[in-house]
């Protein structure tokens, strides 16, 4: 019998590490259903049959939610609560009903014509955070799907031995079942760096890569695979060689982790006494005990996006009030910065009556919506507000644009304190306010905008993709998406001159705060802070004290000269390799 195939794949590292194992197949294939006319007299039967899958799938729910509770998973609860929600949102269960009214067809074939067009609603959303929250969707569906025709939902619970999990998705359910102490990794056919799943995986802190496209389809249980959610790299019954490559790399990245965590309350400081600010960014509130364990100075950018998604009204001032307490008290004495949520109309599952717009992306979304629905804004600023009284926390506004947008924001945020006031309700009557700069028209006029707020956080993601003008979604010109092009590089640096003009700080919470590679460009800039996922706080941390200031600099002018982002990609890539040879080199990052 000949040895199996050594194969390589590369998909999206989520959670950072190397693990290397035997995989556990969870073999889920999509259950099969036809187009069956079920006449008018069928129509009462169908949507019955339809409800008790309804039912069955809240019953199983409830199962997995009772065994989250009995551990330490407790805080992904919330997650398998929004299921429920879906199961009981309109566009899942009315409409579905009414296509079997209309159509007269059989249940199956309803709930995939509105899962369908649930599906469409979701892609024209031009922002990956929520364009993935679809996932959840898909999630309830399959499982209402399985209860309709009557095929048991596979279990992730039950394994007994050291294994890494290989399968076409999980679930938020299934992620929060993980038991690390057998479950070492895994890795997914879907999925992108803020599904559920990535955002799980890194709470968890197991190796994780997804987006794998076809991994399912080409192992079997038993197989030997290593993952290394660092880089992205999958390898399937990797040769002897190989193996023993690996398992060196894993003793140093192990080696490496140790010393990383020596330094975890040791001060974030060049070798010639740069300060900078290391937080980080959370989407929920579960994510608090890793961004501690892992050093965060504090909260640089709270999203609260979460809290509207998945539910069938808008939610109450007591409800975002809770979860904002929460987190502030959980992180006092350091800062949270609540940003104020980024939303558009089309991104509400609960129904707000707006127009359809051609291009959400830059249309009616963040404060301009806030703007227009003021009774939404006030109930999310009141909160915040009220959360303030509890620990210290900054509030800071999504897209802003230009000055009226700012002082109607503050004039509503001054409204909302009156309230309070009038209500008896204490709060930090002091609170700082920021603007994300975000928007080209922002970046120009930062000298102004600095006259009205108390700092700047620079958003990268979206800086970048108007900056550029490209999509960042779409496939064809995403190559053009390039964080150290010359124009973004010399607009954050014109950004942070004039913050410091007016004596104001400046962090960066984009995707760009957290990419090792681009620190010493941020600190040549003159950044007070950087704001970024919890696994890369250590790593950015231990090359910040490694390097200087002066030298930061002297890199910074430089490039300032260049006229490509693949030039400065290149430069401060091999300036930075043989400095830290473990972070940067040529088997871990591609340049």
């Amino acid at each position: 019998m000949s040895p199996k195939e050594e194969t390589r794949l590369t998909g999206i590292g989520v959670s950072s590490g190397i693990v290397i194992g035997k995989v556990y197949l969870i073999d889920r294939a999509k259950v099969t259903y036809s187009l069956n006319s079920v006449g008018k007299s069928g129509i009462t039967p169908e949507i019955k049959r339809f409800r008790r899958a309804i039912e069955h799938s809240k019953k199983q729910l409830t199962e997995v939610s009772d065994k989250i509770r009995g551990d330490h998973f407790d805080e992904f609860k919330h997650i398998i609560d929004a299921h429920f929600l879906i199961l009981q949102d309109r566009m899942i269960v009315d409409d579905t009903e009414k296509i079997i009214r209309d159509d007269q067809v059989n249940a199956e074939w309803a709930l995939k014509i509105q899962h369908e067009k649930i599906s469409q609603f979701f892609k024209e959303l031009d922002d990956e955070y929520l364009s993935e929250r679809m996932a959840d969707v898909d999630y309830v569906v399959e499982r209402i799907m399985r209860n309709l025709v009557g095929k048991r939902q596979e279990s992730i619970t039950g394994i007994t031995e050291d294994v890494i999990v290989v399968a076409h998705d999980l679930s938020p359910a299934d992620t929060a079942q993980i038991d690390r102490k057998v479950i070492k990794g895994f890795v997914t056919d879907i999925g992108g760096r803020t599904s559920h799943t990535a955002i799980m995986a890194r709470s968890l802190e197991i190796p994780s890569v997804v987006g794998l496209e076809t991994v399912s389809a080409m192992v079997k249980n038993g197989d030997c695979i290593i993952v290394n959610g660092t880089t992205g790299q999958v390898i399937i019954n990797p040769s002897s060689e190989v193996r023993i490559e690996y398992e060196e790399l894993l003793k140093r990245y192990q080696d490496e982790e140790r010393e990383l965590l020596s330094i975890t309350e040791l001060a974030a400081v060049t070798t010639d006494g740069y300060r900078m600010s290391l937080m980080a960014n959370i989407e929920m509130p579960h994510e608090i005990k890793s961004i501690k364990e892992h050093g965060a100075e504090g909260i640089g950018l709270y999203r609260t996006e979460f809290i509207y998604l998945n539910r069938k009204s808008l939610p109450t001032e007591d409800e975002h009030f809770e979860v904002y307490k929460y987190v502030v008290e959980n992180m006092k004495p350091k800062v949270t910065i609540i940003r104020t949520f980024d939303l558009g109309g089309d991104r509400f599952l609960s129904p707000i009556d707006l127009a359809q717009e051609m291009n959400p992306a830059m249309g009616l979304r963040a404060i301009r919506f806030c703007l227009k629905e003021v009774d939404i804004f006030k109930d999310q600023l009141r909160a915040i507000l009220r959360a303030s009284a509890y620990g210290p926390v900054k509030i800071m506004f999504p897209m802003i644009s230009g000055i009226e947008e700012i002082r109607l924001t503050k004039m509503i945020l001054e409204e909302a304190k009156d309230d309070l006031i009038g209500r008896g309700v204490p709060f930090d009557e002091n609170i700082e306010i920021g603007t994300m700069m975000e928007v080209p028209s922002a970046m120009i006029i930062a000298d102004l905008l600095a006259k009205e707020v108390d700092f700047f956080s620079i958003g990268t993601n979206d800086l970048i993709q108007y900056s550029l003008a490209i999509d960042r979604v779409n496939e064809h010109v995403n190559y053009l998406y390039e964080p150290l092009h010359p124009a973004v590089l010399r607009m954050i640096g014109g950004v942070v001159h004039a913050a410091h003009e007016r004596g104001i700080k400046v962090g960066m919470c984009g995707e760009m705060a957290g990419e090792p590679l681009y620190l010493p460009i941020l600190v040549g800039i003159g950044l007070d802070e950087l704001s970024m996922n919890a696994m890369s706080i250590l790593r950015v941390k231990k090359i910040l004290r490694e390097i200087s200031y002066k030298d930061c600099r002297t890199i910074t002018d430089e490039i300032l000269t260049f006229a490509t982002a693949r030039e400065i990609d290149r430069y401060v890539f091999l300036e930075l390799r043989d400095r830290f040879p473990t972070i940067f080199s040529n088997n871990n990052i591609t340049h």
